[in-house]
Formats: C-alpha cells, sequence, structure tokens
C-alpha cells in the first residue's frame, strides 16, 4: 500500500449547535438504518479468507453488479456510428469533438485530447466526468467542458484522453434525479438508476477508444471525481480493458451514506440498485489486482474521511491476498469536496507509474485553454434522441403473461414469481422475524364497545401499533377485518370516499387521518396521547363522527372484529419534517436492499401474526383492505401468509409504475399478474373507479376453476 498524506487536518463537529430534538418515527428510523447498515457491513467480504476464496467468488460478484445496474443481460453493443463535428489545435495537442451512440439514439458527446506527432499508439485514459454543468443561455455545453484541463494535461504528458459527458450533464441533458427530487419511485421497481446508464457509456467508450490507430489497447487507464469517480468504479470492475484506475472522490461506506446521511448530497446516479445487499468495498475490490489509487480529501462532506478508510482497509486485504499491496494507493489530502490541485498530481504521477513506467518530477500544472463554445459538439440534436428518455427503456420490464393452460403450468409460472421475489424483491426481510415482544398499551370501554391498542416488534427498532375495536360483548368473533392505513394526500386519482362508505362501512376509514378523526369521536381526548391525536379540522370531525357510526352499526350486528395498522413511516411512526427530509429517507432502503414499500408489507405480514397470537384459540379469518399504494401492500402481504382469506382492495393501481415501488418487481412481474397469484389463494375484490386492465387475473380464475376462492371487480 502506498499512502500519500497531504497536510491531513483533523476538523472536530462544532460542539455549540445542538441536534434538534427527533421525533419518535425519526428515532426509530434511524436506529433501524444503524441496525441494517451494520449487518450489511459485517457480511461484506466476510467470506474471504484466501484467494481461492475471492476467485471462485468474483466472477458471481461482477454478474450481481450487473445486474443491479440494469445490465442483465448486457445490451447488445450496436454500433458505435462515431460522428467527429470538429476539430480543435493547440500547438502541443489537438482536440476532436465527437459523438457515437452507447445504445440507438442514446448519444455520448465527448472529447478526445491528442498529444502532437505520436509515432507509435499511446497510453490512454478515459475520463469520466462528475458534476460540473456548464450552461449558457438554456445551452448545456457539457460537463466535458468543466474537466477539460485534465484531458489538456494528459495530452501533453503523452496521453490519448477521451472525456465523455454525462447522461445528466451532457449536450443533451438527460436524468438523473428520479427518486432524488422527481418522485420516480418506479425506477427501483423497475431496477433501473442512472448509474447502468454511465456504466455502459463508460464500456461503450473503451469500445471506441481501441478503434484508434492512436490508442494502446494495453494501456488503457480510467480516472474522474465525484460522479466521474463512482463511474471509474464500476467501469473499471466491469471492464478488464482498464489496466490502472484512479477514482477521486466516488466512493465512501454505507454507513456514511445510510446512517450519517451522505445520500443526501448525492443524484441516484452514484448508487446501485442493492438487490444482493452489498456494502462498498465489495465493488471497489473487483478491481483487484489492477493498479488502483482511491483518492479522497479529509474534510469531504459527501465522502466523509472515515467511510473512505473503512472501505479501504477491506480493499486492502483482497489485494494481500494477491500479494499486490504495491499497487493499492491511498491519497488523502486536505480540504473540501473539491477539484484541488492537491488531488490532481498524484493521479497524474500513479498512471505515469502504471501505464508508462515512469515517474518523473510534474512541472505543468492543469490548465483549461478553450472557452465552452469551441468544445460543443452538436448544434443541433439529433431527432431520435433517446437521452432525455433513456431510464423509461434501458431496463425491459417483464414481457407480458400468457394465460396459462393448465395448472401444471401455471404452478411452474407462479413458483418461478415467488422465487424471484425471494431473490429480487424481498431479500431484505429479516430471515427470522424473531419475537413479537406484543405489549398491551390501551384498553378503553364505551358506549358497548371495547377499543384496545397493542405494540409489537416488527423485526428490531420498528415497533408498531396495532388498534381493535369491537362490540363489547361479543364472545366469539367470525372474522377480522384488518385494514392497513395509508395518509389522505395519497389516494389515488378519483379515489373517492362516499362509495366506499355507503356499501361497506368498514371500508369508510382508509387513512391514518380519517381513523384519527373516528377514534377521537369516539372516544374523545382522553386518550389523545395514546392515539397521537393532534388537533383535528372542524371538517375531519364531521367526516369522523359519520364514520364512527356506520363502524358502530356494523359491529352491533356482525361478530366481527375491525382491526388498524399504520405500517412504518405512517400514523405515530411517521418521520421527516419534510418533503425533502421524507425523501431522502426512503431514498435510504434502496441502499439496504429494500424499498419503503417492500418493508410495509413485512409489516402487514407481521401484524396478521399479531392478531392470530391475541385473538380467541382456533383460525380466524382475516380479511385485509387497504387503498391506493397500500393496497399493493396488503396485496403482497396476502401472499405469504395463510390466514388471509379475504382482501378488499380499493383503487388498487394497474401497475407497478404507480405504486407500490417494490425492488425489482417490474422486471418479474406486474400488479394484474400478482392479483391472479392472490387470486389462487384467497378470494379477492377490486373495488376500482375503472374497472378496465384486470384481463390477465380474470382469465386464470376462470380458466383454472378457482370457485372457492376467486377474482371480481366492483366499480366505485
Amino acid at each position: 500500500m502506498i499512502v500519500l498524506l497531504c497536510g491531513v487536518a483533523v476538523h472536530p463537529g462544532n460542539a455549540a449547535s445542538a441536534p434538534a430534538k427527533l421525533s419518535r418515527g425519526d428515532q426509530m428510523i434511524a436506529g433501524y438504518f444503524r441496525i441494517e447498515t451494520v449487518k450489511l457491513a459485517e457480511r461484506c467480504l466476510a467470506e474471504i479468507k484466501t484467494l481461492e476464496d475471492w476467485t471462485t467468488q468474483r466472477e458471481k460478484y461482477r454478474q450481481q453488479l450487473l445486474e443491479m445496474l440494469g445490465l442483465d443481460p448486457l445490451p447488445e453493443k450496436t454500433d458505435l456510428k462515431p460522428v467527429v463535428t470538429g476539430k480543435l489545435d493547440h500547438e502541443l495537442f489537438s482536440v476532436e469533438k465527437l459523438y457515437f451512440e452507447s445504445l440507438p439514439g442514446l448519444y455520448v458527446t465527448a472529447n478526445l485530447y491528442l498529444p502532437k506527432n505520436l509515432s507509435k499508439p499511446a497510453p490512454t485514459i478515459l475520463y469520466v466526468c462528475g458534476h460540473g454543468p456548464v450552461i449558457k443561455d438554456g445551452v448545456s455545453f457539457g460537463n466535458k467542458v468543466a474537466y477539460q484541463h485534465h484531458g489538456a494535461w494528459f495530452a501533453r504528458h503523452g496521453y490519448v484522453c477521451l472525456l465523455i459527458d454525462t447522461l445528466q450533464l451532457g449536450e443533451i441533458q438527460g436524468l438523473h434525479h428520479g427518486t432524488y427530487k422527481e418522485g420516480m419511485w418506479w425506477w427501483n421497481s423497475r431496477g433501473y438508476t442512472p448509474a447502468g446508464v454511465e456504466a455502459w457509456n463508460g464500456i461503450r467508450a473503451i469500445d471506441y477508444l481501441v478503434t484508434r490507430p492512436e490508442v494502446d489497447r494495453d494501456r488503457i487507464g480510467i480516472t474522474g471525481r465525484s460522479g466521474g469517480g463512482s463511474y471509474s468504479w464500476t467501469v473499471g470492475a466491469l471492464d478488464a480493458r482498464i489496466k490502472a484506475a484512479a477514482p477521486v472522490a466516488g466512493i465512501t461506506d454505507l454507513q456514511n451514506h445510510v446512517v450519517d446521511g451522505a445520500v443526501e448530497g448525492h443524484c441516484d446516479c452514484m448508487f446501485v440498485v442493492n438487490t444482493a445487499r452489498w456494502d462498498y468495498p465489495q465493488l471497489a475490490a473487483l478491481m483487484a489486482p489492477r493498479p488502483l489509487l482511491l483518492a479522497n480529501s479529509d474534510s469531504d462532506s459527501i465522502f466523509p474521511l472515515d467511510g473512505v478508510m473503512r472501505l479501504h482497509d477491506k480493499v486492502k486485504k483482497i489485494y494481500q491476498l494477491y500479494q499486490a499491496k504495491d499497487k493499492l494507493g491511498l491519497l488523502i489530502t486536505s480540504g473540501p469536496h473539491k477539484d484541488s490541485q492537491d488531488l490532481q498530481l498524484p493521479v497524474f504521477r500513479w498512471f505515469n507509474r502504471h501505464l508508462k513506467g515512469e515517474d518523473p518530477v510534474i512541472e505543468i500544472a492543469a490548465t483549461k485553454f478553450f472557452e465552452p463554445e469551441q468544445l460543443r459538439v452538436m448544434t443541433n440534436y439529433p431527432a431520435d434522441q433517446k437521452n432525455t428518455s433513456i431510464h423509461q427503456t434501458f431496463v425491459p420490464p417483464a414481457k407480458p403473461s400468457e394465460v396459462p393452460e393448465s395448472p401444471q403450468s401455471w404452478n411452474a409460472q407462479r413458483d418461478g414469481w415467488l422465487a424471484a421475489f425471494k431473490e429480487k424483491t424481498f431479500a431484505g426481510w429479516p430471515e427470522d422475524g424473531g419475537p413479537l415482544s406484543m405489549q398491551k398499551v390501551l384498553s378503553a370501554e364505551k358506549d358497548g364497545f371495547l377499543f384496545q391498542a397493542y405494540d409489537f416488534d416488527s423485526q428490531p427498532a420498528i415497533r408498531l401499533r396495532l388498534y381493535l375495536l369491537r362490540n363489547a360483548k361479543l364472545e366469539q368473533h367470525e372474522r377480522i377485518v384488518l385494514t392497513v392505513l395509508g395518509t389522505a394526500d395519497s389516494r389515488p386519482t378519483n379515489a373517492g370516499t362516499g362509495a366506499e362508505s355507503a356499501s361497506r362501512p368498514e371500508a369508510a376509514i382508509l387513512d391514518w387521518e380519517s381513523w384519527l378523526a373516528a377514534a377521537q369521536v369516539d372516544f374523545g381526548w382522553e386518550l389523545r396521547e395514546e392515539l397521537g391525536i393532534t388537533a383535528l379540522t372542524a371538517t375531519l370531525e364531521r367526516t369522523g363522527a359519520r364514520r364512527i357510526a356506520g363502524l358502530q352499526a356494523l359491529l352491533r350486528t356482525n361478530k366481527t372484529v375491525l382491526a388498524y395498522l399504520a405500517p412504518r413511516g405512517l400514523g405515530l411512526t411517521a418521520w421527516g419534517a419534510s418533503d425533502q427530509k421524507k425523501a431522502h429517507l426512503r431514498r435510504r432502503f434502496m441502499l439496504l436492499g429494500q424499498t419503503l414499500d417492500g418493508m410495509r408489507v413485512w409489516d402487514v405480514r407481521r401484524a396478521v401474526q399479531a392478531l392470530s397470537s391475541i385473538q380467541q384459540p382456533g383460525e380466524t379469518p382475516i380479511t385485509l383492505q387497504a387503498r391506493g399504494d397500500m393496497a399493493g401492500v396488503a396485496l403482497y402481504a396476502s401472499l405469504f401468509e395463510d390466514g388471509v382469506k379475504q382482501l378488499d382492495l380499493f383503487q388498487l393501481p394497474k401497475s407497478h409504475a404507480e405504486g407500490p415501488e417494490l425492488l425489482n418487481v417490474m422486471r418479474i412481474l406486474d400488479l394484474p399478474q400478482t392479483v391472479a397469484m392472490a387470486a389462487e389463494r384467497t378470494h379477492i375484490t377490486l373495488f376500482q373507479s375503472e374497472t378496465n386492465g384486470w384481463d390477465f387475473p380474470a382469465a386464470v380464475a376462470t380458466r383454472l376453476g378457482w370457485t372457492k376462492t376467486g377474482f371480481q371487480i366492483k366499480p366505485l
């Protein structure tokens, strides 16, 4: 290991600023993230004891990385169709302005820096740019302009250097911010990350470089900083043509991202869809035993030093197995997240040593020579460009399913889907749920009705409350209706409530706000603290009065117990003071190989188990009901809990493109297929304002004769 320490400084935290008091939900989710992160950190590379262990597992890890980038199977390597649109001349080098198509219609704009007077193929650098937007009067010149000084330095020192624009900040501007700020949670359901596009563009850039006579194919290196540092890791891990790498400020571990909050400083292009539940040393180790310089500064807020050092320590062990410690370098400089000369010069030296076999004194600084307009590649964007919409097609969804011809073919299809769920969608569930640790926290009787509440552990650090309402005189109940509460502001368009409550009183309360209103009306302010009630509007109070009256009428005449659950992040466990904060907390789940909705499915499963543990002996049929995204959550929970005998789902989305968000699920199937799976196990009724789009489950139920369970749609 080579360690270059350039003025490392310690910056203690600001003791004068006291942290704000965290809500119950914020404390809960912070503890949960700590526990889950430690699990992944402890298992990262833990099975690797010998070089044989590593070499045996390495190709499996590479395939997992391809999968998590949306590159399995690899897209076809179609004709790059390179076009040089212009050339700039300097006394020591020239610059070709060019573009190529990494996929048909996916354009990569680039500048190729070429030394003058080359007599033979030269060592070559692929420079992948970070987030350095250069935009004038609404025209994007690409982030290659912001990093041009790197290309010029390499060319002045005998290297060929190709700088490629990124998707978000190229001349044709795509999107990196789907979950970061655009609310495109379906990216996780599709298994899409723009990091996959950037990795693919890097691989195709190498495909282009090896066609150039100026390039020495055996001496290709990769570098970049920030976002470019991140892409250096993925391209280097996937493409063996990279012989040396020097990622700068582009990686740290899950502890920094998930627990310390560094994820909030990063858009989606920095992360794989973490299906295999890696910590980041596992990605970094895939460069071994090729020369690798890990570079960072000591006060980088989005790549904190402690995480970089933890990552380096784990990667170092893999290099030691190869007896190649001299090929792993560590560069730490002083300063913030900045493209400083302290970081640049050691990177230049690294490539001189490992691609040229020399180490001269560096006397020339990296300098910018051109105006943005001079480096612009395109003046008119191609009509067939897919850069702005590539997130919709890069990872293809599952093909439409055929209605099975026989029970045998259906069984094979269903079992394949269930196996895929366990591997690709719900791998983040606990292997063992552990004890529920049930505790009764509330019991009150009023006007002949009994109201109770129980707390239970969904998993370590996630403690939820289950509410029960029944006729106090009821000795033997015949069914339990468990409502999975959502939020009033997340109802799908045209969700409505009137038709639900008019025909089905138990469906009058499907969101947390309505539940609070009804509970306040029925049991008053004496239970305010236990219920988590805050001030309610007059409208909610009136609504609550109507709804509780309907429930009371139902409970007087039916042997029914009504149960209510607000899964994690809702109700008493709501977190985040702002929508932006809530989004960043939600993004953390994917980094752990989960999604928020996927773990809410687990919460509903545990609530079903909790009901079984506190109710009368014998099996009581459970009905699950919910609306919108929570209807999807309830639907999936029913696939894994035998006690659910009926599903009443209101305004279930027609596709996971609308919700709920479940990891990779759209690569396996979509909601109509899941409904068919549930219809085999339980009676399912969809209450929809639009009843079309559900032909598949109806056809399967009819063809296979599911009369005891079945499937029906009722219009709202």
